[in-house]
């Protein structure tokens, strides 16, 4: 039995990180900034610390200590800069000060969440903070392991779920591009469990794993399925990449 921090226990990823560690029998403790309490509602067998990654490492430590795994899923995929948050602030910072807080207190494996496509030189800030973030866990000393998902669907999350609302109420759903880019997504189930097993798996240490899901499916298959599930006929109108860009931006 394992005592896991878990960071960004409260989001999607994290909820079902904390039901595959419970299934797997290890006392789980979780990081909850104030505010975010509901968000647990339901699981009572876990431990509760208030605290924040981008509070420093010495506001974290008393919290981490007394575990020997950290699992660090806390990332953002939109900046909000004049709330202060920030790819560089959550993904470097906020890993900085929990990398340094599980070394400060004896922590010997240290699980990190990143993403499929992270790697040196990407364009996209989003992809070079996390590679940053991974650099920081590889150079910390600890018995690390890097988890980079793709698309992680499930109950409650905010892709196929939007997918699906965009299906059921919009009379056309605008597609990017020719809609033949491709995905791999998978379950968050399959995400969790893999987190969860990682902990007691030697072989996983200095590993960093792309998770994917078993079938390739396009942008325009994956609405005509959602379409065939609901019992709706999906209309689309392509949206030009060019006109998209600065709109993503």
């Amino acid at each position: 039995m394992h005592r896991v921090f878990v960071t960004g226990a409260t989001g999607f990823v994290g909820r079902a990180v904390i039901q595959a560690l419970r299934a797997e029998g290890h006392v789980v403790r979780c990081l909850v900034r104030r505010g975010s309490e509901r968000d647990l509602h339901g699981f009572e067998a876990i431990e509760r610390v208030e605290g924040d990654v981008q509070a420093g490492p010495a506001a974290l430590e008393a919290g981490i200590a007394g575990c020997d795994t950290v699992i660090h899923l806390v990332g953002i995929i939109r900046e909000f800069p004049a709330s202060g948050i920030t790819f560089d602030r959550v993904h470097v910072q906020g890993t900085r000060n929990v990398v340094e807080a599980a070394g400060r207190v004896g922590v010997r494996r240290f699980l990190h969440m990143s993403a499929l496509g992270t790697r040196a030189g990407a364009r996209a800030r989003y992809h070079q903070t996390k590679w940053a973030a991974e650099e920081l866990v590889r150079a910390s000393g600890l018995a690390w392991t890097i988890v980079r998902p793709s698309v992680i669907y499930g109950v409650g999350d905010g892709f196929i779920s939007l997918l699906a609302r965009m299906v059921r109420r919009l009379p056309v759903v605008p597609v990017i591009g020719d809609g033949q880019n491709r995905l791999q997504p998978v379950p968050v189930e399959h995400v969790a469990a893999g987190f969860a097993r990682a902990v007691r798996v030697e072989a996983a240490v200095k590993q960093t794993y792309a998770v994917a899901g078993a079938e390739v499916v396009t942008m325009q298959g994956l609405l005509a399925l959602i379409g065939s599930i609901l019992d709706r006929r999906v209309r689309t109108v392509r949206i030009p990449l060019g006109l998209m860009r600065p709109m993503a931006h």
